[in-house]
């Protein structure tokens, strides 16, 4: 049963990560919070959880290039999705007055996605690690002339009161994160609805028409690409793979067709994942 195995996030309680965790597993499901993607991956191999919780979009910021590398060896194999809406607050300890602020802590992205709003105010910007740890930092250490920008959830959380709701620059921004486990794990996730997408690790030749080649099997048989990504390969100099999302599901003839004819036009291939999209 999934409340029975534990899953790892990266951040405090109030994360967006723990949101996205609640949102797939449920709100009673068992979860280690640790200090870092990398850990995340950790605690999945090691054996401290059965399943992980990785951001890999952001609509406004994009891809999390981090996660990507975490995923690279195969180690790790993508079972499901989890999207969450991203609300932005800026709170700070009960009684502290908005013209009492000099500094605003949060996440380089959160702080990214509220700049408009911040860029109004003198204040000093702070990058954390987390958004609800610069929550949980500022509770801690009781600064009142400090706020931090981060989820309504994680201002209840950490005992802060919202000064202004709604800042972020997008209200229609969403981070769409990976569930992940140890590949060949037996933990499983349960029936999920959604639209199937398959995830896909391709390198080629470094030539001309390689990539062409590898985009016109795709395209042959009849599938289609929601998402291209390159990275170092980590094999060579000057040297890249692919990342590809795929709308098809492991089950389905167009994607089996597809693999089948890209292994004759890659030097590297690997389905990282074949799972419902949140």
């Amino acid at each position: 049963m999934v409340d029975q195995v534990r899953i790892a996030y990266a951040g405090e309680p109030g994360a967006f990560a723990e949101d996205a965790l609640i949102a797939f597993f449920g709100a009673d499901a068992a979860r280690l919070a640790v200090g870092s993607f990398a850990e995340v991956r950790s605690a999945i191999l090691d054996g401290r959880a059965a399943f992980g919780v990785l951001p890999i979009e952001n609509l406004v910021n994009g891809t999390v290039r981090e996660t990507l590398d975490l995923v690279r060896d195969g180690a790790l194999e993508i079972v499901g999705e989890s999207v969450v809406p991203v609300r932005l607050v800026l709170a700070a300890l009960p009684g502290v007055d908005i013209a009492h602020v000099t500094r605003v802590y949060s996440h380089a992205q959160a702080l990214a996605q509220s700049e408009p709003f911040l860029r109004t105010r003198s204040w000093q910007l702070l990058s954390t690690y987390n958004t609800a740890g610069a929550g949980a930092a500022i509770r801690d250490r009781g600064e009142r002339d400090a706020a931090a920008v981060l989820s309504p959830r994680a201002a209840t959380l950490h005992g802060l009161v919202e000064l202004v709701n709604g800042i972020e620059k997008d209200p229609g921004n969403r981070t769409r994160f990976w569930i992940v486990r140890a590949t060949g794990g037996t933990a499983e996730v349960g029936a999920r609805s959604g639209a199937p997408r398959t995830t896909l690790l391709v390198g080629v030749r470094n030539e001309p028409g390689a990539l062409l080649a590898v985009l016109q099997k795709i395209a042959a048989a009849k599938v289609n690409m929601s998402t291209l990504e390159s990275r170092p390969s980590q094999s060579g100099d000057w040297e890249y793979v692919f990342w590809m999302d795929l709308d098809a599901g492991a089950q389905d003839a167009s994607l089996r067709e597809a693999l089948k004819e890209l292994a004759g036009v890659t030097s590297e291939l690997r389905v990282l994942g074949s799972y419902p999209r949140g």
